[in-house]
């Protein structure tokens, strides 16, 4: 038995072999070959392999995602049948005899130098495609087993340098019971999807991929953050005790799931879900969530070879508002750049991009991206209790200007005899510390708060959350960032506002008597957190807590609030 420790993301212990979802080493010696035919064979075998993969991930693609998700394996598989693409391989066996996998680099690298180079976005777009279906092809031609995490269709534990959005939207809880990767926090994409998903977790284990071996039998403890290889009898055991131990505690977090939220004082809070996609809805109904505090739309641009239209955005805007009924659901507005990359959106590679071209900023300068949105999600409001949330706020002078096309749009539906309700409330991200600092003049032109701690949290700091180095800098319960929460709930509550939290810190154990005592009024987190997180609250006084403040806000460090809140609370 090894044990690794990582970070626990997402809460549950999973039992199952490993599955590695690692991409192959493609490199291959060159030669010249002797049969050409016997190498186009090859080739289309390899081809033939891929389309019905492709064919697959597409068909469950549209299935668990929709078919705005399902587009780029349509695009894969025009690739495929391209006789365009297709012939020059054909021709340079053939003629050259090249082996199939020189022929298959050398031809695919012609065109997609040739179509990177174009001014043309949508031609620049195919090359992507190209590098994809290629490398796919490649692998069979090797006979390497390409990593398809749609197709998994037995119980596994997925292992992983990393996860990304369109991976793990890939992943089938029925067969997918875990995963662990190399890098990553509790706030990294991988994590939180983690949590989206429901299934147990562990992250940053910085060598997960290399010291496991594909079908080596794994427990995935993501309630202490640990990997465990080859277990023991008695380890499993014991693991399988603590997974049965987890259930019964989830069925007691269950009787919470149709009540309010109330300390034990009485005092009332909302818990709501931070959500990616409609489908996210059904897990927020059944972990009793009161409303949707955070829906992440750049999920309706990933996975895609273009924008989403109006009308799509439309559609799944619609569909999130009616499943919550007259129950609030926060839509944040488009935020790509950072970690998340749109490649038909071209965005500039920039030395820093989390300070740089993204989320409002992206917007406000590419308003044929931001109008379609605020107008899908206009139209949807008249289907439910909409509020429009817009993200990396730095100046009073964006949030101005990104409420003034909202404005402008909402006129022109209502001149197109559009309806539209009238009362969508308008906030803000409060995730830049300039923006938390003069946070009371902000409140007095927006409707609502909500504190995104990921950023805040890292920019206060000066720590990038995704980097290990500094990781230990990534302090949720540091006296400064607690000191511009309580600066945010106070400037909201002054002029009759509400704050909310949609950051990982909003349903962290150690944070959630903190944020009751500092008065805040909505937690929105990872669907699965939302009972603990009431049970836990049922039980802490906020007048008890509120007490507590002061001295909280005069701490010096991180370290110091930890023991101290856990003195009082446990």
């Amino acid at each position: 038995m090894t044990n690794i420790q990582g970070i626990a993301a997402s809460s549950g212990i999973a039992i199952a072999k490993a599955y590695q979802l690692v991409t192959p080493d493609l490199s291959y010696e060159k030669r010249e070959v002797e049969n050409p035919e016997q190498e186009v064979e090859r080739l289309e075998s390899a081809l033939e392999i891929s389309k019905q993969e492709l064919e697959k991930i597409k068909a469950h693609t549209q299935q668990e995602l929709g078919d705005e998700h399902a587009e780029i394996f349509s695009a894969h598989l025009l690739v495929l049948g391209d006789p365009e693409l297709i012939n020059p391989i054909k021709d340079k066996i053939n003629n050259d005899k090249s082996m199939a996998e020189a022929a298959l680099e050398e031809t695919a690298n012609m065109f997609i130098s040739m179509f990177e180079s174009m001014d043309n976005e949508y031609m620049r777009e195919r090359a992507a495609d190209i590098k994809d279906v290629t490398k796919r092809v490649m692998a069979h031609l090797q006979g390497v087993n390409f990593p398809n995490p749609a197709l998994i269709d037995e119980e596994v534990v997925v292992i992983a340098s990393d996860l990304t959005p369109s991976d793990t939207a890939q992943l089938n809880r029925e067969f997918v019971k875990g995963f662990a990767t190399d890098i990553g926090g509790r706030t990294s994409h991988s994590a939180i999807m983690a949590r989206s998903l429901e299934i147990p977790a562990v992250v940053g284990t910085k060598d997960v991929t290399s010291r496991i071996s594909q079908n080596d039998l794994l427990i995935i403890d993501g309630i202490d953050g640990n990997v465990i290889i080859n277990p023991s009898e008695e380890e499993l055991s014991s693991y399988r005790d603590k997974q049965a131990n987890f259930e019964k505690q989830k069925e007691i977090w269950a009787q919470l799931k149709d009540e309010p939220t109330f300390t034990s004082d009485g005092e009332q809070v909302e818990l709501v879900a931070n959500i990616g996609t409609p489908e996210d809805v059904a897990g927020v109904i059944n972990n009793g969530g009161e409303g949707v505090g955070l829906y992440r739309t750049e999920f309706l641009y990933m996975g895609k070879s273009e924008l989403p239209s109006e009308d799509e955005q439309y559609k799944a805007y619609k569909s999130v508002l009616e499943q919550m009924g007259d129950k609030p659901v926060v839509v944040r507005t488009l935020d790509v750049g950072g970690d998340k990359e749109l490649p038909y959106l071209d965005l500039p590679k920039e030395l820093n991009p989390f300070l740089g071209f993204r989320a409002i900023r992206f917007c406000l300068e590419n308003e044929h991206v931001f109008r379609p949105q605020l107008r899908a999600l206009l139209r949807a409001s008249v289907h439910g209790n909409l509020k429009i949330m817009f993200p990396m706020i730095a100046s009073l002078e964006e949030f101005r200007q990104a409420k003034a096309i909202l404005l402008d749009e909402k006129e022109n539906l209502k001149n197109e005899g559009i309806e539209v309700s009238n009362s969508i409330e308008v906030g803000i991200m409060v995730e830049i510390p300039s923006t938390a600092v003069i946070a009371k003049q902000f409140a007095k032109e927006v409707d609502f708060f909500s504190i995104g701690t990921n950023d805040l949290i890292q920019y206060t700091m000066a720590a990038d959350r995704m980097n290990e180095q500094v990781s230990y800098l990534y302090q949720p319960y540091h006296p400064a960032i607690l000191n511009l929460v309580n600066n945010v709930i106070e400037a909201a509550h002054s002029e009759g506002k509400w704050a909310g939290m949609c950051g990982e810190m909003a349903g962290d154990s150690i944070a959630i008597p903190i944020l009751i005592g500092l008065g805040l009024d909505e937690f929105s987190m990872s669907a699965t957190s939302i009972l603990p997180a009431r049970t836990q609250i049922t039980k802490l006084s906020k007048k008890e807590m509120a007490s507590y403040k002061e001295k909280l806000l005069s701490m010096a460090t991180a370290e110091d609030v930890i023991e101290f809140i856990k003195d009082k609370t446990e």
